[in-house]
């Protein structure tokens, strides 16, 4: 009785669904859900002269809330990683918007294919490249001096926190754009031209039906850029110098330089729940800016 059960219940629709994703499920979990429950466990344990006291503690996220310097580049990195964004939704829009509306259907492809390009070379290699190009002797300094602008070179555009938003920015250029043009690319082009035909202009068509509808990958674009932005390593470690050190920096100081991974751990999980609480608040002015204009 029981096995014809079992047999019954193995031919249905869900049961083949749970099976098909079981495998990536397990999968999942050992390499994401376990070193993630580690790293929380680690945050509540003391450290000791190169070992962990295994007693349960608060002390480090105290001190990693307290600390001026913890809390000083945790505020920083929100900073940079909320300014990335909005420069690079703010660029990235325009550029969706162009490629959607006035670009021939037959050329899109095309124009997705060349914003594509960056990824054909590594990531690292882009962030040296900038190093360059922003350096003392660099591109832009060399540039500027050749045509007479300024006299002698630039020395704020790196090793500090505009070379690292001027690099991140360029770096998540393309997972901006690529989102809001699928948004894009789903209005309804008649209801551009019903807004019209009832008198609106072109521009408060723009705000009143263009933009509502292309919210939600607005807003996904928002959130591919800001979350690994805010715990970037290797920009900041290559062209921000000790004014751009970012979270992900100091996290590595306290595993890799001070050998104490409670205080490593802590400080990880309070970036996670940064995170988390952002991306929160801005799925949530999603939904409130779409229920509006429903209304």
């Amino acid at each position: 009785m029981g096995q014809s059960r079992w047999a019954k219940l193995r031919q249905t629709e869900g049961a083949n669904g749970l099976l098909m994703i079981s495998p990536p499920a397990v999968y999942a979990i050992l390499l994401l859900a376990a070193p993630l429950g580690t790293i929380i466990l680690y945050s509540f344990l003391t450290d000791g002269y190169l070992e962990i006291i295994r007693t349960f503690t608060f002390a480090n996220y105290i001190e990693a809330w307290t600390n001026d310097l913890y809390r000083s580049v945790m505020v920083r990195s929100l900073g940079v990683a909320m300014t990335v964004t909005a420069v690079t939704v703010f660029l990235a829009f325009p550029i969706a918007y162009f490629v959607s509306f006035h670009v021939a259907p037959s050329k899109k492809s095309l124009w997705l294919f060349l914003i594509t390009i960056p990824f054909w070379t590594s990531y690292l290699i882009r962030v040296f490249l900038w190093k360059v190009i922003l350096g003392y002797n660099g591109v832009v300094n060399s540039g500027l001096i050749g045509i007479g602008v300024i006299d002698q070179p630039l020395d704020f555009i790196l090793y500090n926190v505009n070379s690292v938003v001027i690099t991140l920015a360029h770096a998540y250029a393309p997972f901006a754009i690529l989102p809001i043009f699928v948004a894009l690319e789903k209005i309804d082009r008649s209801l551009l031209e019903a807004g019209q035909d009832l008198g609106e202009s072109k521009f408060m068509t723009f705000l009143r039906v263009t933009l509502p509808l292309a919210m939600p990958g607005v807003i996904a674009s928002v959130l591919i850029v800001f979350i690994p932005t805010i715990g970037d390593y290797v920009t900041p470690q290559l062209v921000g110098g000790p004014e751009g050190r970012m979270v992900a920096n100091l996290i590595q100081l306290q595993y890799l330089k001070l050998d104490n991974y409670p205080m490593g751990s802590a400080i990880a999980v309070s970036a996670m729940v940064i995170v988390t609480i952002v991306s929160l608040i801005f799925v949530g002015l999603n939904r409130r800016y779409l229920r509006g204009g429903k209304r």
